[in-house]
């Protein structure tokens, strides 16, 4: 596989080449004609912008609405269409042997077509560069020697700073080039970072590929080792969709949910690198917000609260607010009474009861159902009443004292809060579903005065939305990516569920990683709770950013934790840096310092993970010793390349080098061994080029 780069190194200070004055390029040269179509792509991205920008609606919108309508519009065209100096416009070309779609005559040649994060065309409307999510581009992804997708030439560059430095050809059709790695493919996974996520648009592989495209229809689940990328599938998935269904997801909406706010931090840059501006991110405690937070409960009360048997305790209490009607109802109108038998008014309850919809449904149909039996007396009658007599008759006083009385309004928040502060209550919704033991454990030990004053926990605000959703449907979005799900009770689930009823969903988790009491057993069970039964589950399990050596020394634990799980593998071509340092007890912080200062001596981000009950002790250390650290979520930059990560939010980060703070620490600060295991699994893969554990007391036996 042929590599070309120029002889000699650019000086950092000049202006990168497409950005120079145009001027007579060597047609001798392949590398000078790539970049004199890079700045001629930058042109004409420029004048898309300028186009945009000089647009004058003032005459073409019929009122002020529709006018900020349509600018909002136009300014997120122009926005999107930002030209970001250090970002490639294009990271390859494709030579098709005959024109996508048609055969060429015999001796002729197919198109040429330059892949990049945006579609750009020049004043003709011919293009320029191809979005990668194009069917054109799709060869870019999943070409091959056994597979050539017609291609003649698959053409990979390289940029150092934004500007085009080499390029890389495969020639997929000649027999006498044999199919090896691509070094600028490697060189670009390999490559250190500083700040946030970044998208993988350029090093996509087959794969990864097939999930990012798979249709809109059906839920896909990605089951992924560490250092697969799921992350980034999900991501550029959602960007896929987007371009291949922008009117329906526009109308329906799409959102990521991931496990806290430094993941959403980290990831948040991606999606607006690949032009899509518009996406909301999310965590699951942000959709159930109905209260505040401020409280927490033990691991038996979260398990319980997190159980998918406490969506039937809900339902029930729901329903028992809905009594059996006493008497009639009887309307007054003009100088006639009509009266509806309370065994009518109770077949009418049973009925709506019989339907199973929601509870507010119901009692907004209630007053119609009983109206109309009004209608059809008055018809008996003789009477020609009209629809807006059956309105009338629904609003009448009487009416809406048989419904308040038999149907009466839920405000999901006090009924949460009559459940589990009221242990009679409590036991009659939950007879036969839960045990004595598993309603004391969840019921408050003093119960509270209202809905501000109670300590609400997480699990309790999952229990109110459940409610909310009975009571009025949630509704549902086009699309939704939940990452980290296998952290997700059941009770979660189907808070996620109920934001994709009638749309689809990318699930992105790790079994392995699984590290709450109640994380989900099997994906299988998971996709139930969501909804989403029989969804196609993908595994990957070729790593791209863990070393090898490294991988292969977390997965040592994945026979305690995961036994079911196939071990990931690493293509990376470097093993990585990869030490364990044992030190004395008294030593222990001197020689995490010590780590560190050796990672800040090379190039790219730095992450200390401990356990959470040792940052304060080790962020006092830092600062004794001058180095400043950030918090999760932070973004990195040369100036400030090391943070300071506690254990528990570690999950989903990652960073050019590690320090693992003291292991065992981690293990005992979960509940049981199995959680804290996978704590430490999920630690030990954070590493993008090195890892370095320090560590005083004995290390888990399968790493030993």
């Amino acid at each position: 596989m042929p590599s070309h780069a120029p002889e000699h190194a650019t000086d950092p200070t000049t202006p990168p080449a497409d950005s120079a004055p145009p001027g007579p390029v060597d047609p001798s040269d392949p590398l000078e004609r790539e970049r004199a179509h890079l700045a001629a792509s930058r042109a004409a991205l420029r004048a898309m912008r300028a186009d945009a920008e000089a647009l004058n609606i003032k005459d073409v919108t019929a009122n002020w609405v529709n006018a900020e309508v349509l600018q909002g519009e136009i300014d997120a065209r122009i926005k999107a269409l930002a030209d970001l100096a250090h970002t490639p416009l294009f990271f390859g070309r494709l030579d098709y042997l005959h024109a996508p779609g048609m055969e060429l005559a015999e001796g002729a040649e197919g198109e040429n077509f330059y892949i990049g994060r945006r579609h750009v065309h020049d004043a003709d409307g011919d293009p320029m560069v191809i979005d990668w999510r194009a069917p054109v581009s799709q060869p870019f992804y999943r070409a091959s020697k056994k597979d050539p997708m017609d291609l003649r030439l698959r053409r990979r560059f390289g940029y150092t700073g934004g500007q085009l430095t080499a390029y890389e050809d495969e020639h997929l059709t000649d027999p006498a080039e044999a199919e090896q790695a691509s070094k600028l493919l490697q060189s670009e996974i390999e490559r250190p970072r500083v700040g946030p996520m970044r998208d993988i648009v350029a090093t996509i592989q087959p794969e990864q590929d097939e999930i990012v495209r798979a249709g809109i229809g059906g839920t896909v689940c990605v089951q992924g080792a560490p250092g697969t990328g799921k992350t980034a599938v999900g991501l550029h998935r959602v960007a896929y969709l987007l371009y291949a269904h922008r009117e329906r997801l526009a109308r329906a909406g799409t959102l990521v949910i991931g496990p806290n706010r430094s993941f959403l931090q980290y990831i948040e840059q991606v999606l607006p690198a690949l032009g899509e501006l518009e996406v909301k991110q999310a965590t699951i405690d942000d959709l159930v917000a109905h209260v505040e937070v401020r409280g927490t409960d033990d691991a038996a009360a979260a398990m319980i609260k997190g159980d998918a048997r406490m969506a039937e305790v809900l339902r029930r209490a729901v329903r028992s607010h809905v009594s059996s009607p006493t008497e009639a109802c009887v309307v007054v109108r003009g100088s006639r009474r009509w009266r509806v038998p309370a065994y009518e008014l109770q077949e009418i309850v049973d009925e709506l009861l019989a339907r199973d919809i929601r509870y507010g449904a119901a009692r907004e149909a209630l007053p119609q159902r009983i109206a109309h039996a009004v209608l059809v007396r008055m018809e008996q009658a003789g009477e020609a009443p009209d629809d807006r007599v059956q309105d009338q008759v629904a609003r009448n006083a009487a009416v809406k004292a048989v419904v308040k009385a038999v149907w009466p309004a839920v405000d999901p928040a006090k009924l949460v809060l009559r459940l589990l502060g009221d242990a009679e209550f409590l036991a009659e919704q939950a007879e036969g579903i839960l045990t004595p033991e598993e309603q004391k454990a969840i019921l408050w030990a003093k119960p509270a005065r209202g809905i501000k004053s109670a300590k609400w926990s997480a699990a309790d605000a999952v229990l109110i939305d459940e409610v909310v959703d009975l009571v009025s449907r949630t509704h549902s979005l086009g699309h939704v990516v939940l990452d980290e799900a296998q952290d997700l009770s059941p009770m979660q689930y189907r808070a996620v569920g109920r934001r994709c009823t009638t749309g689809s969903a990318t699930i992105l988790g790790d079994i392995a990683q699984g590290t709450t009491p109640w994380s989900t057993g099997s994906w299988e069970e998971a996709l139930a709770h969501l909804g989403k039964p029989g969804s196609a589950v993908e595994e990957l399990t070729q790593g791209f950013r863990v070393p090898r050596e490294v991988i292969a020394y977390a997965s040592r634990l994945l026979p305690a934790i995961a036994p079911e799980l196939t071990p990931a593998t690493s293509i990376r071509e470097s093993a990585g840096d990869f030490e364990v340092r044992r030190v004395a007890q008294d030593d222990l912080d001197g020689s995490v310092l010590a780590a560190c200062h050796d990672a800040l001596a090379k190039e790219g981000s730095i992450g200390l993970i401990t356990a959470d009950a040792r940052v304060p002790a080790l962020r006092a250390e830092l600062e004794a010793a001058g180095l400043a650290c950030l918090d999760p979520g932070q973004e990195t930059s040369p100036e400030a390349r090391l943070t300071l990560v506690p254990a528990s939010l570690a999950k989903g980060l990652e960073y050019d080098y590690v320090v693992l703070d003291e292991p065992a620490a981690i293990v005992d600060g979960e509940p049981d061994e199995r959680t804290g295991l996978r704590r430490l699994y999920v630690c030990l893969t954070r590493a993008v080029s090195g890892l370095t554990i320090v560590h005083a007391a004995d290390l888990p036996e399968l790493l030993v």
